[in-house]
């Protein structure tokens, strides 16, 4: 019965999503190209706040927990679980005050209205999975921009995406160089719970009546403590606050 009633919902939440992007992108070119960085920035993050409303006839609603502990004023590296791409939805508008850049593939920095834009303008970076040498000095720069600006970092070890909620294996590798080229961050854990319910059937149609919530965790000063307590300090409080 869900899945019949949710047929008709989804078509229309797809149809807004994709007129969101569309109506952004020009606003995004224009923003960038005259008036820079801040209005740049301004155009994504109420992009992705209508993303996010696109999902409420679905019953959808959302909730980011102990946002307020974030230590503020230096370089934060966020390390979340992945279930969806309302992840990302989600930690660009809540988190906007902190700018995050992605770690995210190359297949993305192209095709994609609005998306693909701001990955190539915005300040994050596109790597190529299958050559992992290209990607290290790409997250180098991405560690030293955070470190100068005191913006912050977002990555999702588990490289693609659960679909089911139970996390993938964590790689090490991304964070590593982060936290070696940016020495005065703070890693923030962040666990995502019932973002993959939205897509449960794939596809179509989409998962009614599911509460995305993003939980931060004490944050984990890089200088304090070796790579490996970090890694394991990071991986711990992720999957412990994952709910399925």
């Amino acid at each position: 019965m869900q899945k019949l009633i949710s047929f008709p919902i989804s078509l229309v939440c797809y149809l807004l999503f994709v007129l969101i992007l569309v109506i952004f992108h020009p606003i995004q070119w224009v923003c960038f190209n005259v008036f820079g960085y801040q209005a740049h920035k301004k155009s994504v993050d109420y992009l992705n706040f209508f993303l996010l409303k696109v999902a409420h006839p679905l019953g959808t609603t959302y909730k980011f927990e102990n946002r307020e502990t974030i230590p503020k004023g230096i370089p934060i590296i966020f390390v979340a679980n992945h279930q969806s791409m309302f992840d990302i939805i989600g930690i660009i508008w809540f988190l906007r005050k902190f700018h995050p850049k992605f770690v995210s593939k190359k297949e993305l920095g192209k095709g994609v209205p609005s998306v693909s834009y701001n990955l190539r303008h915005g300040g994050s970076i596109l790597i190529d999975r299958k050559d992992p040498k290209q990607a290290i000095p790409l997250i180098k720069g991405l560690s030293e921009y955070i470190e100068k600006h005191n913006r912050s970092a977002v990555i999702f070890p588990e490289g693609t995406r659960s679909k089911n909620g139970t996390p993938k294996e964590f790689a090490q590798s991304g964070l590593k160089i982060l936290c070696k080229y940016a020495p005065t961050a703070h890693v923030v854990p962040i666990s995502i719970n019932n973002s993959w319910k939205i897509f449960r059937y794939g596809f179509l149609p989409l998962g009614l009546g599911n509460r995305l919530i993003f939980t931060a965790h004490k944050s984990i000063p890089v200088s304090d403590f070796t790579f490996e307590e970090i890694m394991q300090k990071t991986e711990t409080a992720i999957k412990q606050g994952i709910k399925n």
